[in-house]
């Protein structure tokens, strides 16, 4: 990280200290704390990171992005970061309607608007050339897995018509959208699925999704770097504090030789986010994909066996970290699809 990047660290990790309360945020209609957005994206201009000047954003890059994504792993606080001003801005720029951009742009980095985007099916494997929707005079079929699909403002839908797969904007107010909030394992996460029976919608352009996905998969790993590294921290203490036979159990020698494994983990996971910010291309967000989905699974589930029972009650937040590593390792793909991918191009 440079100082500029450090600034921006620190700014988001002190107002998440003061204001993050994630069982709250849970809790609320919308999935996260509308407050709390409104002074990420205010104060500091989260939103507005990755999304040109020209459209009303900072212009600053997806590198920025990833340094608040990592903060907001840490803390596994609720927000609209990802599905929104990440990975449905970035489908809306690829699609190169200026229009477009100019009309909804703004308000996705201003934080005024939230932005979905729907596109894969059941199976959730995210495959650029498979969408859960189809475009012949009208919009039909169900996308699965949208973030923060039923409470988003902008629905962007890629769907397969004549010309191939293309972006389409569609409102989500319309009588031929219907929008479900889909429980799921991770409570912090807000998925949805959206359905379209005979929906209008406007065609914006192509859909850039292998684009979209190599973005998708590096910005996650940027989030999943930050959830595990807070989970070694969270651990690191509690063995410090946690005494048996007379001593700190994280002085035994056993346990110092288990830490320092995930620690390397945390670090090679943070190296593989690195790359993928850095290189931009989609070897490295498949690498950074698979090794942080699987760090953070493996740190996570030490977390829980070496905090012993207080790991699995409620009250703790253990549980919630480990059920997000278990959720974040099957979005946009998982493991194994990514794998199988790299396999294909001779990796």
């Amino acid at each position: 990280m440079n100082a500029e990047h450090l600034a921006l660290r620190d700014s988001v990790r002190a107002l998440l200290a003061k204001h993050s309360d994630v069982r709250s945020a849970m809790a609320s209609p919308s999935g996260y704390d509308t407050d709390l957005w409104a002074r990420l994206c205010g104060e500091i201009g989260v939103a507005a990171l990755a999304v040109p000047e020209v459209y009303g954003g900072l212009g600053a890059g997806l590198a920025e992005s990833h340094v608040v994504l990592e903060e907001l792993g840490r803390t596994l606080t609720p927000a609209p970061l990802l599905g929104s001003a990440v990975v449905a801005a970035r489908a809306l720029l690829a699609t190169g309607d200026e229009r477009a951009c100019h009309r909804l742009l703004p308000g996705i980095a201003g934080g005024t608007a939230v932005a979905a985007l729907a596109w894969t099916g059941l199976d959730g494997r995210w495959d650029p050339d498979e969408v859960a929707v189809t475009a012949s005079g009208a919009l039909d079929g169900t996308a699965h897995y949208v973030l923060d699909g039923d409470v988003a403002d902008v629905l962007l839908v890629a769907a397969r018509d004549s010309d191939g797969i293309s972006l389409w904007e569609v409102d989500p107010a319309q009588a031929g959208v219907e929008r479900e909030h889909v429980p799921t394992m991770d409570p912090t996460r807000r998925l949805a699925t959206v359905t379209l029976t005979g929906a209008v919608g406007h065609r914006l352009g192509p859909a850039a999704l292998p684009l979209v996905r190599d973005v998708a998969c590096a910005a996650l790993s940027a989030e999943q770097v930050g959830t595990a590294a807070r989970c070694l921290e969270l651990t690191v203490e509690h063995t410090g504090t946690r005494i048996q036979f007379g001593r700190p159990i994280g002085g035994f020698q056993a346990l110092k030789h288990r830490m320092a494994d995930l620690h390397v983990l945390v670090e090679t996971a943070r190296s593989a986010s690195g790359a993928a910010v850095r290189d931009g291309d989609p070897v490295s967000a498949a690498v950074a994909k698979v090794h942080c989905s699987e760090s953070l699974c493996r740190v996570a589930a030490e977390m829980v066996q070496l905090h012993g029972g207080i790991a699995i009650t409620w009250e703790h937040d253990a549980h919630l970290y480990f059920k997000r590593a278990h959720g974040s390792a099957r979005l946009f793909g998982s493991p194994a699809d990514h794998v199988a991918r790299l396999g294909a191009q001779g990796f």
